[in-house]
């Protein structure tokens, strides 16, 4: 067996720990986890976890902890916002172990090769995952489109429009509860008139939802800044973090880009609200509208 000089012990080690910080994160995800499917998805890379760590122990010769932090933060994630985001986001913090295993010497070609095949295996299986929240992202995306394009250009027409917070504040509930609830009912029929696995009730319901907590994180600034221009760049801000934040969600859980997405609704909802904007000045100028 050939020495490992070229390999600094702590990376063998760092690798170990890993693996074995990972067997315990499915192994409570697993046994959390609703759903004979999931849990036994869980299960089985929770087993091809502890296989990993066991191979590496063999070379180390030394015994490891797991990393309490990263096993209690990722079972957060995982139950805060889906086992497939939390997954995703933990391969893709561990991206970095690819490189040292690639630079394993030949005394580790077997190892490195049921690990190359193991982690294969683990993407299969997280593919596999049957997350039920995962189905409604599109539902999602509508709600906090329409919320985030609409809601900043009424805000933007209004503020300049009004020159009032408790006008701008009233008007925008009202028309931002009446337009959840008309974007709830069209997804609804939508969904319903296509055939599919989602239910037309949740779909409506995920969409509502996610429309109504845009609009209290919109309309919120209003009620705590006195400067309607501060919280109208405030609330301009806040669309902005979400759209990061939903646009980052979906990019880990499903794969897809991230920037273009970001990027494209981020140029909609800002240039709609420069357009209510000169739309709320207009109308202050024609209807001889005073402070």
């Amino acid at each position: 067996m050939k020495d490992l000089s070229d390999i600094k012990p702590g990376h063998i080690l760092a690798l170990q720990r890993n693996e074995l910080t990972e067997h315990y994160i499915y192994k409570r995800l697993a046994a959390s986890v609703s759903g004979v499917k999931n849990r036994r998805i869980l299960s089985q890379i929770a087993d091809d976890e502890l296989r990993h760590h066991n191979l590496l122990k063999v070379h180390t010769r030394q015994d490891v902890g797991p990393n309490k932090v990263k096993i209690w933060f990722f079972t957060l994630v995982s139950k805060l916002l889906g086992l497939t985001f939390g997954i995703k986001l933990m391969e893709m913090a561990e991206k970095n172990a690819g490189d040292v295993y690639s630079r394993l010497p030949s005394s580790f070609k077997e190892v490195q090769g049921i690990i190359s095949d193991e982690e294969e295996h683990e993407q299969a299986l997280i593919d596999l995952l049957d997350e039920d929240r995962l189905k409604y992202t599109g539902s999602v995306v509508l709600g906090l489109n329409d919320a985030l394009v609409e809601l900043m250009g009424v805000l933007a027409g209004l503020t300049f429009a009004l020159q009032n917070s408790r006008f701008v504040v009233l008007t925008g509930i009202i028309t931002g509860f009446a337009a959840a609830l008309s974007m709830a009912a069209s997804e609804y029929l939508s969904t319903k008139s296509e055939p599919g696995t989602k239910n037309p009730l949740k779909a409506a319901l995920y969409t509502g939802v996610a429309y109504i907590m845009t609009v209290v994180v919109l309309i919120t600034p209003y009620l705590v800044i006195h400067s309607l221009y501060v919280a109208l760049g405030t609330a301009f801000i806040a669309s902005v973090c979400i759209i990061a934040f939903f646009n980052f969600y979906i990019s880990v859980a499903k794969g897809v880009p991230f920037k273009k997405r970001f990027a494209e609704m981020v140029v909609l909802s800002f240039g709609v609200a420069v357009l209510s904007f000169l739309a709320g000045m207009a109308v202050r100028v024609v209807f001889g509208v005073e402070s």
